[in-house]
């Protein structure tokens, strides 16, 4: 799964990196993304835009729009499932990270791990999302990561790993005319040798600490 990931690349540098036509988004980076958060994610809609909206998906028909919505979606099975289906068909997104935290065992505690592209460069999650209308009459963006059984490098400390697509699939992915079924197989693990994670400091456990310190390599003394 993804529960918590980092987006702090510029957006200028965002803008050149996945060739965005349009910036409507006006978040602030962060190295300690939590569900709940406001966050940057790509679009499409003849151009390419990056937006902002909720990381927690909620559908439109959904009755209760008050709880906390699903931050994540399993890839098996996604165009068939009703809660989101139709986004999948008509409302694909792409989630922009630097690298995303996941959490080893290590005795009786749990140690977090930074996972990343060796190149260093961000990359793009799948997600799905849909609009709701608030209480106060707000129409407001909702999205979901989509995830899938995880590569070799990670299969070790979680079974599932988010789904990140390739640069040259980004417009197929992103466009609702393609049918989904040609982006289906998009939604595979990440190529492990592409990648690398490493420990990282324990103030990643809690939302409210926000800074470069937190995906730094700790080095283990001999």
């Amino acid at each position: 799964m993804c529960g918590r990931f980092a987006q702090y690349t510029p957006v200028n540098d965002l803008m050149e990196e996945f060739e965005i036509d349009q910036n409507l988004s006006d978040t602030q980076g962060s190295f300690n993304i939590a569900p709940g958060s406001e966050i940057s994610v790509i679009v499409f809609d003849g151009k390419k835009k990056l937006v902002k909206m909720k990381w927690g998906y909620i559908p439109s028909w959904l009755k209760d729009n008050t709880r906390p919505g699903m931050i994540n979606a399993r890839a098996e099975g996604i165009n068939d499932k009703p809660y989101f289906r139709t986004s999948y068909k008509q409302r694909r997104c792409l989630i922009v990270a630097d690298g995303f935290y996941e959490w080893k065992g290590s005795g009786k505690e749990k140690v977090p791990v930074y996972i990343k592209l060796k190149s260093g460069k961000p990359f793009a999650l799948a997600g799905v999302y849909d609009f709701f209308t608030d209480s106060q009459g707000r129409k407001i963006g909702t999205c979901a990561i989509i995830t899938t059984g995880a590569n070799d490098l990670i299969k070790d400390i979680h079974n599932r790993m988010p789904v990140i697509i390739k640069k040259e699939n980004h417009g197929i992915y992103l466009d609702a005319v393609s049918d989904e079924q040609l982006t289906l197989p998009f939604l595979s693990p990440y190529p492990p040798e592409e990648m690398e994670l490493f420990e990282v400091s324990k103030d990643v456990n809690s939302p409210k600490n926000n800074s470069p310190e937190l995906i730094k390599k700790i080095i283990k003394k001999d």
